[in-house]
């Protein structure tokens, strides 16, 4: 079977691209111009060049494709690029559902976040029935894989089988950029982490995420959402889980959110202003002020979605940054 794949380049992108070639899966990949494509360069695929915009080539590309996996987003916490991430995340994947519908493409598998979901109430984890709205999220970003999910489940009530899966935080290898998350676990190897906040997330093996999509084409349900996840841990607990992984002792000092908000806002008002690139987003300090905590029991059942030790996937990234020129 061949398949067409968007964000091939990136990080979920390139783990995606590689569980379906072991799959033996054909990979069509789509590619834009002057990506950064080393984590696809090793890999037996057919590159298509063009970007989301292009519905004409999209269809194209998508012609004798049986599914589509629509991998590619956006991820920014400036609000600068507001404007882009709407125009990618939103129309772009409206132009992905057209361009599938046109080719006569059997399934579409969407990529979309646990950020379109919403926060669990303080206590509480979250899951597929979570319902928010655009309003009460949190960046621009959340904002628009909110609304093109919403694309997503508007098309699959219409008829056009799409099943749509939402990574909470995958770690392991191909972090090109990095991610945020990524970015913590650099920072720790660097020795950049002197303090931590009070917050907690959903961690998941990057691989394990990557095999969710293939199920989600072999066993999914059209219309229906899919949480990939695995482990709900604090900030400190994945720190100390880094130590364990590393020898590198983990910060034992908690800072209280208003002191990396107060930097935020003098470091993004003022050098955004100046045409500079903050260090340091408002959005993203906000974000770490809730739990974004997760069940993936659904994918779990009907999927199958594998489980690995969290300690396994953070051994993983660790390896491949410090391979790869990150660690100084």
């Amino acid at each position: 079977m061949r398949v067409f794949v968007t964000g091939s380049t990136g990080f979920v992108g390139a783990n995606v691209t590689r569980a379906l070639l072991d799959a033996g899966f054909r990979v069509r990949a789509l590619v834009r111009r002057g990506a950064d494509t080393r984590n696809i360069d090793d890999l037996h695929i057919e590159r298509i060049e063009g970007d989301l915009s292009e519905i004409d080539p999209l269809r194209r590309g998508m012609i004798d494709c049986e599914a589509v996996f629509h991998v590619a987003a956006l991820y920014s916490l400036w609000r600068s690029d507001a404007e882009a991430l709407y125009r990618s995340n939103v129309d772009g994947t409206t132009n992905i559902l057209d361009a599938a519908a046109a080719a006569g493409v059997r399934r579409v598998v969407y990529t979309s976040s646990v950020a379109a979901l919403g926060v669990p109430r303080r206590g509480e984890v979250g899951d597929e029935r979570l319902e928010t709205t655009a309003a009460d999220l949190v960046s621009e970003y959340k904002k628009s894989k909110y609304l093109a999910e919403h694309v997503a489940l508007k098309r699959a009530s219409l008829g056009q089988d799409i099943v749509i899966v939402n990574p909470s935080t995958p770690i392991g290898p191909f972090d090109i950029k990095p991610t945020p998350t990524g970015e913590i676990v650099l920072r720790f190897l660097n020795g950049k982490m002197p303090a931590y906040v009070d917050t907690g997330m959903n961690i998941v093996d990057v691989e394990d995420v990557a095999r969710g999509h293939v199920l989600a084409l072999e066993r999914g349900r059209s219309g229906e959402r899919y949480i990939l996840g695995n482990r709900n841990v604090t900030l400190k607990q994945l720190l100390h889980m880094l130590s364990g992984v590393t020898g590198i002792k983990a910060p034992g000092t908690r800072v209280p959110h208003i002191l990396p908000l107060a930097v935020a806002y003098i470091d993004e008002g003022v050098l955004s202003r100046l045409g500079k690139r903050p260090g340091v987003s408002i959005y993203a300090v906000k974000m770490s002020q809730k739990a974004m905590y997760y069940d993936s029991s659904k994918a779990i059942r009907e999927l199958g979605l594998p489980q690995s030790p969290i300690e396994g996937a953070l051994e993983k990234a660790v390896r491949w940054f410090r391979q790869n020129g990150y660690v100084k």
